[in-house]
């Protein structure tokens, strides 16, 4: 069982900025990929951004050159910052990891969610 435990989420004034943290229970180097998907009242959960364990990224157009997903192997963590926030951002942010077992496929993990709230 993997477990991921976010952090770093709260209350910001639009154009200011968050850094988000997933701390995971495993070594990262074991997870495929990461990343984080986020849920605004009403929506469906939607993908923010993800990178491979060989720190290849992917972003939603919708944050692109505003939000750096990063890895810090040492730490077993992976951070979310966030710039230049705009209220549309509001949302619960998850953490997600897919990982690989030889012995019995894919298997999706998620943490408990942060939240953020960015106000007008």
């Amino acid at each position: 069982q993997v477990q991921l435990v976010e952090s770093g989420g709260g209350l910001v004034q639009a154009g200011g900025s968050l850094r988000l943290s997933c701390a995971t229970s495993i070594n990262i180097f074991t997870i495929n990929t990461m990343g984080w998907y986020r849920q605004a009242p009403g929506k469906q959960r939607e993908l923010v951004a993800t990178i491979t364990g060989t720190d290849s990224t992917n972003y939603a157009d919708s944050v692109k050159g505003r939000f750096t997903i990063s890895r810090d192997n040492a730490k077993n963590t992976m951070h979310l910052q966030m710039n230049s926030l705009k209220p549309e951002d509001t949302a619960v942010y998850y953490c997600h990891a897919l990982v690989f077992r030889a012995d019995s496929g894919w298997f999706n993990y998620w943490g408990q969610g942060t939240q953020v709230t960015v106000s007008s």
